[in-house]
């Protein structure tokens, strides 16, 4: 004959069903009930508070997971977002109005320096360099003299350029061994025009470089100072 369950075993089983528990416990726990023929009502509410323990234990593992990956591809994306505020492109270098007519020169005779080389003092800037050095436009312009007879200022400049800038100013290459630049050219500032020479009246190899307010001879200013105002040393 069965034995009636005791009412306080009968909550605890409705209490681990509706818990979400599973069958297998809620029949244990019958079976130990028709066993022993009393109610074990203790231990069986010890059970499903740690089942219910346990669980919180595993969705809080799980939630923490969440945020902490969150937390990191937050981090990520912080760090990205600055890294591009803080990496800043690289300005492109500012290119030179003005340069050297020649590399790896001597610097000799200088602006308004007197001799008997000249009628009257020397109208520019000599380079001292060997025949064959590539010369260079010293500004941007366009070439308005080129050829033998310093370009039309006399023979004492041999093979000779004039080249008029944007400020009005004209730059003047003579003594040169070779013109690579006809008139009427636009040239830009550090463009080669010519081979350094010793053509002309000249006691050597080198560059007769000038700056002037006209293309024409008689209106060279210091060279050398018109290219240092320009942020170039010489």
């Amino acid at each position: 004959m069965s034995k009636r369950m005791n009412p306080a075993a009968r909550v605890t089983v409705v209490a681990l069903a509706a818990a979400g528990l599973g069958a297998t416990m809620v029949t244990g726990a019958g079976s130990a009930f028709a066993a022993e023929g009393k109610a074990v009502t203790a231990p069986v509410a010890l059970t499903a508070s740690a089942a219910v323990a346990a669980q919180a234990d595993a969705q809080a593992h799980v939630a923490a997971q969440v945020k902490a990956a969150a937390a990191k591809a937050t981090a990520v994306k912080q760090a990205a977002v600055k890294k591009a505020v803080t990496v800043k492109p690289v300005a492109a270098k500012k290119a030179a109005s003005w340069v050297k007519p020649v590399a790896g020169y001597t610097l000799s005779a200088s602006y308004n320096q007197g001799g008997a080389m000249w009628a009257h003092k020397h109208s520019g800037q000599d380079f001292a360099v060997p025949v064959g050095t590539p010369v260079k436009v010293a500004g941007s312009g366009t070439v308005v003299k080129a050829g033998p007879n310093g370009g039309g200022d006399g023979p004492a400049y041999g093979n000779a350029i004039v080249v008029k800038h944007a400020n009005g100013t004209y730059s003047q290459y003579a003594h040169l061994s070779k013109i690579k630049v006809h008139i009427g050219q636009k040239v830009l500032v550090g463009q080669q025009i010519a081979l350094s020479g010793n053509t002309g009246n000249s006691s050597g190899p080198h560059l007769h470089f000038e700056i002037r307010t006209t293309p024409n001879y008689g209106s060279a200013v210091n060279p050398a100072a018109f290219l240092r105002s320009h942020g170039v040393s010489i």
